[in-house]
């Protein structure tokens, strides 16, 4: 488990399916997402069975709020495509209930991956892939000093329009500068 104040990470459970069900089919969760059809429990199982088989860094995560005494799944986070060698990743992140956007929530989940990733996986960079019409995305990503390293033209097709897909990425030295005075 990885701690923050008010969020954790956690290993997925069976028990989390459904709720990611229930987040993947809303089109305004989806929208950010490169999901565009609909998912049913089967296929979600299907890939629960699946990240089982991936190397443990490469495992996804659930992600949870402090509501009181008790933890609330709100939804899910992973490191993918680590490179040992070249020591980068891409991160992946979705906040799937949406009676907590605009909390900072996701910003808090994505600092601890992103701690994860740096501090205990060594890895240089950490990179993402966002939509250019997802704003609040964008915004969390460049607070956290994640800066644009390219652009693929037109490279989402969304309710009869093209979209721009960013390049974005960290790098471990960025991120260390920018907690200094944090702890």
């Amino acid at each position: 488990m990885i701690l923050g104040e008010q969020v954790r990470l956690r290993a997925v459970e069976r028990d989390d399916l459904p709720r990611f069900v229930e987040w993947l089919n809303n089109p305004e969760v989806r929208r950010g997402l490169a999901r565009y059809l609909p998912l049913s429990l089967a296929e979600e199982e299907r890939w629960f069975e699946d990240s089982l088989q991936v190397p443990p860094a490469e495992r996804p995560f659930s992600i949870d709020v402090r509501q009181g005494e008790a933890w609330q799944h709100i939804g899910g986070a992973s490191l993918m495509h680590i490179d040992a060698r070249a020591r980068h990743a891409e991160v992946g992140i979705h906040i799937g209930d949406a009676r907590v956007w605009g909390q900072g929530l996701g910003t808090q989940a994505m600092c601890l991956i992103l701690r994860h990733g740096f501090e205990t996986l060594n890895l240089n960079r950490v990179y993402l892939r966002v939509y250019e019409d997802n704003s609040r995305a964008l915004a969390v990503y460049r607070r956290l000093g994640f800066r644009e390293e390219g652009r693929l033209r037109q490279d989402r097709f969304l309710e009869g329009k093209y979209w721009d897909t960013l390049l974005m990425g960290l790098l471990k030295s960025e991120w260390l500068d920018s907690q200094k005075g944090r702890d």
